[in-house]
């Protein structure tokens, strides 16, 4: 399947962040930019083919577009679990060949994935022979202390070979023995000229800039002559950076006010609670909503006490919401009885 790097289908994305972009973090995350492309934490092969699929494939219709991304590195493993991901309705099927944690690396997959070039082919041909949207990869520059251009641009060469077409750069190399998964967020000096000499060799391929984009005006600089960008913990900090970019990307697409953004996330919490689903895991998304406005330590105090959250009441959004327009704290919740 070929792509052109005019669409814009990959313009602005939330990176895939393990413990963060679930389903409701999805569904949050939408509400603030509706054209961005949602990842899905990285899901293992093993838990899709040999786990409860419904609850890791899971997902809301206003998601779209969504991409799941699957963790592993035998071929017929990630073919048939893009399959499920394709039966699922995803838009997108995304190898993780960048996360350099020493759990995931025991797993034989990962950044340390890019050490194999002809495996990972192996990989994304099996899984292009499976369905019929994109396969696309998200990698490292390099791996540990190498900064050899060559070795991603080989990397990239061999994937490019197989007709993959859309690469998601984490500027940075991994390292693998020595830094933690958030020492390799910031560690491993950005290059993010390494990343733009790969969309210039490859330029028929959509090349999206990741990684140390913190704000707005940063992500649209940096990301100049990219076909997109990607956000990770910034989304998750600062959420209201994904409306800043929506109305610098596509500033003819409407967007919610924070209220309206309150009410529909108070209307689906209604909806999840009410399927079983517990208040706080819909408002954690939500914590860094009113970041950098009047009010807002008393919206995460008040949003994460756990005394609230114990009667599950959805209207707590609102209310906690509201203090904040009054200058008052919201009533306390009738804690849930046993």
């Amino acid at each position: 399947m070929s792509f052109s790097a005019a669409s814009d289908a990959w313009r602005l994305s939330v990176a895939p962040m393990i413990d963060v972009t679930d389903r409701h973090c999805r569904y949050f995350h939408r509400l603030l930019a509706p054209r961005a492309r949602l990842y899905t934490e990285m899901i293992t092969t093993g838990a899709l083919l040999h786990g409860d699929v419904a609850r890791h494939l899971d997902f809301d219709e206003a998601e779209h577009p969504v991409a799941l991304q699957l963790g592993g590195s035998e071929p017929q493993a990630l073919a048939r679990s893009a399959k499920l991901g394709r039966q699922w309705g995803y838009d997108e099927i995304n190898l993780n060949c960048g996360c350099p944690s020493e759990r995931v690396q025991k797993g034989a997959f990962g950044a340390c994935l890019m050490a194999e070039p002809d495996l990972v082919a192996d990989c994304v041909k099996a899984m292009q022979d499976a369905v019929d949207i994109p396969v696309t990869v998200k990698h490292r520059l390099g791996l540990d202390y190498d900064d050899s251009y060559a070795f991603v641009r080989d990397f990239v060469g061999k994937l490019y070979d197989t007709g993959c077409r859309v690469f998601v750069v984490h500027a940075r190399n991994a390292v693998l023995k020595g830094l933690s998964p958030k020492e390799n967020r910031d560690i491993p000096p950005l290059r993010y000229d390494a990343a733009m000499q790969l969309k210039r060799d490859f330029p028929d391929c959509v090349v999206v800039l990741n990684g140390g984009l913190a704000d707005a005006a940063q992500a649209q600089a940096d990301g100049a002559g990219f076909d997109g960008v990607m956000l990770g913990r910034a989304a998750w900090h600062t959420p209201r950076v994904l409306s800043e970019l929506s109305m610098r990307f596509w500033p003819s697409v409407r967007l919610p006010s924070d209220a309206q953004v309150v009410d529909a996330m108070t209307a689906y919490a209604a909806r999840q609670v009410a399927a079983g689903v517990p208040l706080r895991v819909m408002v954690r998304p939500m914590l860094g909503l009113t970041n950098g406005l009047s009010g807002a330590r008393r919206w995460r105090r008040m949003l994460s006490d756990p005394m609230r959250l114990a009667a599950n009441d959805p209207g707590l959004i609102y209310e906690v919401w509201r203090s904040l327009q009054t200058g008052r704290d919201a009533p306390e919740a009738a804690v849930a009885q046993t």
